[in-house]
């Protein structure tokens, strides 16, 4: 069962501060220090057309294609969701390693199909996340799927894979790597 119990709340003050740290410790180039269960993400604003980043945990990942899923924590209002809708070409660091992408939200259906395999791997996160967004939720697969109509699933295929990737991100063709 998922019931919600209230809407989430902004981040502020030194909890939005922390929020941002890992985006300083991927600049710094010390990534690698989160593993492979988070990325950064490059994006470009909607509507100013800047580059920004955010540090997701990755959901799930299919090694095999290079495809990499994540979840808005926040919704779909976040800034980096509704940024990659309207502009869906974008980058992502893993550890060390850079790559472009397309990032697609996924049908809800999918989504479930994504939260459910996370949730049998890691409940205890799954149930944090979910409080987190102001969220009651019982361990069951019925409720990780659930879940999917209120927290969007974002599919990042690789643009190039399996290879060095030699087209320079936004940042890097303005020299403010």
């Amino acid at each position: 069962m998922l019931r919600r119990k209230r809407e989430p709340r902004p981040l502020r003050g030194w909890m939005r501060w922390l929020a941002r740290l890992p985006v300083a410790l991927y600049r710094a180039r010390l990534g690698w220090l989160l593993g492979s269960r988070f990325l950064m993400l490059e994006h470009r604003g909607r509507r100013s057309g800047l580059t920004r980043r955010t540090v997701l945990e990755v959901v799930s990942h299919d090694p095999e294609r290079g495809i990499y899923y994540v979840a808005s924590a926040w919704g779909p209002k976040a800034d980096w969701f509704r940024n990659i809708r309207a502009q869906p070409e974008a980058w992502i660091q893993v550890g060390n390693r850079r790559w472009r992408v397309q990032a697609e939200p996924l049908p809800e259906a999918r989504a479930g199909e994504i939260f459910a395999e996370y949730g049998r791997k890691y409940p205890a996160a799954l149930r944090a996340l979910a409080s987190f967004m102001g969220f009651e939720m019982e361990p069951s697969e019925a409720a990780y799927r659930a879940l999917a109509a209120y927290i969007p699933v974002v599919e990042l295929r690789p643009v190039a894979w399996r290879g060095a990737v030699t087209n320079p991100s936004p940042s890097e063709r303005r020299g403010r790597v």
